[in-house]
């Protein structure tokens, strides 16, 4: 579901958004229709309860219309009953029938809680497949079991303290690709290597304390989750395995994962946006990375909306803002006057909890880390991704030369940050800022107008003829389609620019 302006397009979030367009249901064919069949205690699934281990050849099988199964993320769905509910058309479901259809779901419905809207049609996960060891000298053409590939775990324990052990593997280990979440006695600590997820997840045999403490040993990838004991007693076990427990799949296979969080403070950016505060529990372990964002996730509608984490404001001094600690999240959120997500944010109150999930994007530290010259492309709150990645940028990044940002917006009073935006290019001479409004009043001495090929070609500019540059662009999809169309024909190559998109 998307929230609609006052002339019905779609809003935007502050990560670029997949736009789906609806097609008409028939009557009684409804959200709310579909909700109310799937408690109605008929079988929606054709297999009377059961759960079953489906092949690849089985879901091949299920391809038609009145017979169609659909894979998601390692669990097959029976659709089928689901066909006349669905927004976006029979024709959009079709196009996964008997298949994986985890990338088309990525691409045009990964905000929709699925999980929910379609547990009552589960039929069952995949089979999963050994996986052949590659060919060459010193290898056979046998095959091997996916434990040999996985990082692996151990536990031990003293009278107060129970230490999980997680060999990962992999060296340049840190605090960013470890998640770790401890909450009523369920443990589950999630390790990210590349585009894969290790998942250690277990009902605990004994209850602990909140304080959960995470050591990184980077260089050996070794990583210790310290629980401390509610009781001074011996355990026999570390607890009940989970169904997930000691498994090493792909991220997108994965899904996602949420915990509560407590507004802590909801202060005024501008007229219709603002600056929301949350405390991570206690007991949980997250860094969201640069670049990457998050989804909320309110009871209504079963829809979930993706937002960047930002700073509680841009640093002039290079030095780490307060509350930048690890168990805060800023989030910088657009209140649209008839959307149904956002007035739900704007009406929390302090104290309140709101479910946040784990970190998704595909941006790396090392894109910007060999750039010479940095061009941040934004429009609206396509800016939040801009936050950590300029700050980062600016005090990490010792060859850069140039990093300007280009921030359209409607008017003046829509400009997030300005007063800090220019302090901080009156600071660092290598930063520069240039705003652009649409629907600029007469008074307005900057430039105006939207993106266009012209104006990026005055301000995105290499520094010299061979440096190597990075242009980072997010917003409405019209704006960042069209960007990434006009930096193309100016000579610009996909290698050199970055879409935030979710």
């Amino acid at each position: 579901m998307l929230e609609l302006g006052s002339k019905g397009f779609p809003k935007f979030n502050n990560v670029c958004t997949f736009v789906i367009f609806q097609v008409p249901l028939k009557p009684g064919r409804s959200l709310m229709d579909w909700i109310r069949l799937t408690k109605s205690g008929r079988d929606l699934t054709g297999l009377k309860g059961r759960l079953i281990e489906v092949t690849e050849d089985e879901l091949a099988k299920h391809n038609k219309k009145e017979d169609c199964w659909i894979c998601i993320r390692g669990f097959v769905y029976n659709v089928t009953p689901y066909m006349e509910y669905h927004p976006g058309g029979e024709d959009e479901l079709m196009k996964a029938a008997g298949a994986d259809g985890t990338d088309l779901f990525d691409q045009v419905h990964r905000w929709v809680n699925y999980e929910s809207m379609l547990k009552e049609c589960l039929v069952g996960r995949m089979a999963v497949k050994p996986i052949a060891a590659p060919k060459g000298e010193g290898f056979k053409n046998e095959m091997i079991s996916v434990i040999d590939l996985t990082p692996s775990y151990d536990w031990f324990q003293t009278d107060s303290l129970i230490t999980i052990v997680i060999y990962t593997k992999q060296k340049d280990m840190n605090a960013e690709l470890v998640i770790v979440d401890c909450q009523d006695k369920r443990l589950r600590g999630e390790i990210i290597v590349d585009d894969h997820s290790y998942l250690v997840e277990v009902d605990l045999d004994h209850a602990v304390q909140e304080d959960v403490a995470v050591n990184i040993a980077e260089k050996v990838g070794k990583v210790e989750i310290i629980l401390k004991k509610k009781d001074n007693i011996h355990w026999k076990m570390l607890g009940q395995a989970l169904e997930s427990h000691n498994t090493f799949i792909k991220r997108t296979e994965r899904g996602l994962f949420y915990r509560k969080c407590k507004l802590v403070s909801k202060t005024e950016v501008t007229h219709d946006t603002k600056l929301l505060c949350l405390m991570l529990p206690r007991s949980t372990h997250l860094c969201v990375p640069i670049g990457q964002h998050v989804y909320l996730k309110q009871t209504i509608a079963e829809v979930v909306k993706p937002y960047t984490p930002v700073l509680p404001f841009l640093p002039l001094d290079f030095k780490e803002p307060p509350r930048h600690d690890g168990a805060h999240l800023y989030l910088m959120i657009k209140i649209y006057s008839c959307g149904l997500f956002t007035q739900a944010l704007d009406h929390l109150q302090i104290g309140d909890y709101i479910s946040v999930s784990n970190p998704e994007g595909s941006f790396k530290k090392s894109q910007v880390q060999t750039s010479e010259d940095l061009f941040l492309l934004a429009a609206g709150t396509g800016f939040t991704p801009m936050v950590k990645l300029l700050n980062f940028a600016l005090t990490e990044v010792g060859c850069l030369r140039t990093v300007r940002l280009i921030f359209f917006n409607k008017t003046e009073d829509d400009i997030l940050w300005r007063n800090q935006l220019e302090q901080l290019a009156l600071k660092d001479e290598r930063f520069e800022v240039q705003f652009i409004l649409s629907q600029p009043t007469k008074d307005w001495v900057g430039k105006q107008g939207k993106i266009s090929s012209p104006l990026l070609s005055e301000f995105v500019k290499r520094s010299r003829k061979d440096s190597k540059v990075l242009i980072c662009i997010c917003g409405p999809t019209p704006f960042t389609e069209q960007g990434v169309q006009y930096l193309k024909d100016l000579g610009y190559s996909q290698e050199e620019i970055h879409t935030f998109t979710a």
